[in-house]
């Protein structure tokens, strides 16, 4: 692990956000934006660049952060290292107060 492959934009975020591919399996490191703080993640899938790598476990459910906002809810219990996106996440994006 040389270089951050993914971002954090607020040092409460659950979420990280790709900035090159990552591999399964890949140890990938991540920076937060603001503080500089550092993260090691193992990862659990592929993930593409700009999606998703999750921080820490979330339950199904429960409100998932990115930006220090709630960006959604999700719908399966995921581990940290999993991708997330739409296939474990409802989007709040266009939840008009539903």
């Amino acid at each position: 692990m040389s270089s951050h492959k993914f971002l954090v934009h607020d040092d409460g975020d659950y979420v990280g956000v790709a900035i090159q591919d990552i591999q399964t399996g890949e140890e990938v490191l991540g920076v937060e934006l603001h503080s500089g703080k550092e993260y090691h993640v193992k990862s659990n899938h592929d993930i593409p660049l700009g999606h998703k790598i999750a921080l820490q476990a979330i339950k199904n459910g429960e409100t998932i952060l990115k930006y220090g906002e709630n960006i959604g809810v999700a719908t399966a219990d995921v581990k940290i290292g999993d991708w997330v996106h739409t296939h474990n996440l409802r989007t709040a994006r266009w939840d008009y107060g539903n």
